[in-house]
């Protein structure tokens, strides 16, 4: 969750700082969508460095 929440800020953030000018991009036309583009980037990111795997016991 935490890594979600940081991407939605860097998402937000994107937005303010470069954001499109024309209006056109799928993305970063609106703080909504870059938000939850970086949360979903966030949590994918976070979701490659983790290690869950779990040892079976017999």
């Amino acid at each position: 969750m935490l890594s979600a929440a940081v991407g939605a800020l860097l998402g937000y953030a994107y937005y303010s700082f470069i954001g499109c000018k024309t209006g056109t991009c799928a993305i970063t036309s609106s703080p909504l969508n870059s938000s939850l583009y970086g949360a979903v980037m966030g949590y994918l990111i976070h979701g490659m460095f983790t290690n869950d795997k779990k040892e079976k016991n017999d």
